[in-house]
């Protein structure tokens, strides 16, 4: 498949892949917030904390060059149309300096080995209907459109 821009354009090694723990609040808040979502590093430790104590859910982090530079978030859950599991990528976010090298894909190939482990028939993610590079990428790494999402909001979420 050509994968044209969205190839990676520079030299990064496969970045050493983990799971979140505690200690890494302050660089889930850093890449939160690049994403835009303004996040307090108190704010992540009680996400970081969530996630932990939820077997069905899983936040990976993306060191490289010696610092957290990426994350990917996952949310398993029983998908009644088709009786399975499926496996939506709830957060994925990648340093700007980081951007082109490849990272984006190691984390959604760590996402989809994940998935498949868990039993997720299928992999699925959201995309801000503005965000068309984004669109592309995801395009490119083997994701097919899928369904519009219609959202009311209950509070300020």
């Amino acid at each position: 498949m050509h994968r044209g821009h969205f190839a990676p354009r520079g030299d990064l090694p496969d970045a050493d892949l983990r799971t979140a723990s505690p200690i890494d609040a302050d660089d889930v808040a850093a890449l939160l917030s690049e994403m835009g979502f303004p996040c307090s590093v108190d704010d992540a430790l009680e996400r970081i904390r969530t996630i932990t104590a939820n077997d069905r859910q899983a936040l990976v982090l993306a060191r490289s060059g010696g610092r957290v530079c990426g994350l990917v978030a996952l949310d398993f859950m029983y998908y009644l149309p088709l009786g399975t599991t499926t496996c939506r990528i709830t957060a994925l976010v990648v340093t700007e300096a980081e951007q082109g090298c490849g990272l984006g894909r190691q984390l959604l190939k760590e996402a989809e080995r994940r998935a498949r482990f868990g039993g997720a028939a299928r992999l699925e993610l959201t995309s801000g209907s503005q965000r068309a590079d984004a669109h592309a990428f995801y395009k490119a790494c083997g994701f097919s459109d899928g369904t519009l999402r219609f959202i009311k909001r209950l509070g300020d979420a």
